[in-house]
């Protein structure tokens, strides 16, 4: 240590070379393109790469706010459900996960149910949350679909659904996977009430949710890109020993073998829906209305003679 160091740069007690930290939120990579995206472009974007179009993750309040009208609506409280029923414990507690998994989301569990309007008209919608322990299908989302029916009944709106998880929540065993018949029981109310079931697809959804609620829409929408699947494709690839199409279980190669009705880009899903509610929830409303030019008469359905 000189003597510069040791008499003079302490008397000052400050660093000359100080620079002002960067915000690390600024920039996000797209997990498709890699791609360097500014995170309020992102935004405005509705989280869709403008470089390849990958359609990002969105949660439970980012889709709320992209799909009602005016970004107003109300989120319902949802039953409680008993915590760690089976007192699982794998590398740590069910409960620390669960604790975990609501300090990063903020949300109870993997499910938020809204209702509000839709292009002028009611609906109640459901968000699955892929961040909240990868938006698996446990107790807390059975009753969260089950109030979602009986709210749509109730209010005589269409429900819509948004998938996204890696399938049954394992922690809660057997009655996770009843959850599975108790939902399509859910759904099969809102057909007895004829009111329409609309499930969107996002990336990704397998598991026992494809297996149950997911794939009984009467209208199946998707997402571009979106993995729909029971098992996964490297999961089939081993044990089959072949190599799978390109694409394979994919919105776009569902779509084309029959298992979706739609392939639709963020930018265009609240219109769509807008558009699909309107025609169906309204059509019992709706008369059909004969032009007075087109009514007929007796006089002119009368056969007229033959003229000379």
């Amino acid at each position: 240590m000189n003597w510069l160091t040791n008499k003079i740069l302490p008397k000052f007690g400050i660093k000359l070379t100080d620079a002002k930290d960067t915000p690390d939120n600024l920039w996000i990579k797209c997990p498709e393109c890699s791609q360097m995206l500014f995170h309020s472009e992102l935004a405005t974007n509705l989280k869709v790469c403008v470089h390849c179009d990958h359609h990002m993750r969105l949660g439970p309040t980012e889709r709320f706010e992209m799909l009602f009208d005016e970004g107003k609506y109300d989120v319902i409280e949802l039953p409680e459900v008993q915590v760690d029923p089976l007192k699982f414990r794998d590398t740590q507690k069910y409960t620390d996960r669960l604790k975990a998994a609501r300090n990063k989301t903020k949300d109870k569990d993997a499910m938020l149910v809204a209702h509000g309007s839709i292009g002028a008209t009611s609906a109640v919608v459901g968000v699955q949350n892929f961040n909240f322990m990868g938006g698996s299908l446990g107790m807390a989302v059975g009753e969260a679909i089950i109030a979602a029916s009986k709210l749509a009944i109730l209010q005589k709106a269409p429900l819509i659904l948004f998938t996204a998880a890696g399938g049954a929540r394992m922690q809660e065993g057997i009655l996770s996977l009843m959850q599975m018949p108790r939902t399509t029981v859910a759904v099969q109310r809102l057909k007895e009430a004829k009111l329409p079931f609309i499930v969107v697809l996002t990336d990704p959804t397998t598991g026992g949710v494809t297996a149950s609620y997911a794939m009984l829409g009467d209208f199946q929408i998707s997402e571009p890109g979106a993995l729909i699947c029971f098992a996964g494709p490297r999961v089939i690839e081993e044990t089959i020993r072949e190599k799978l199409p390109e694409g394979f279980q994919r919105a776009e190669f569902l779509l084309e073998k029959g298992m979706l009705d739609m392939v639709v880009h963020r930018q265009s899903l609240k219109e769509t829906l807008a558009r699909i509610i309107d025609l169906i929830a309204n059509q019992k409303k709706a008369e059909i209305v004969t032009p007075d030019f087109a009514k007929k008469t007796e006089t002119d359905t009368a056969e007229k003679p033959a003229t000379e």
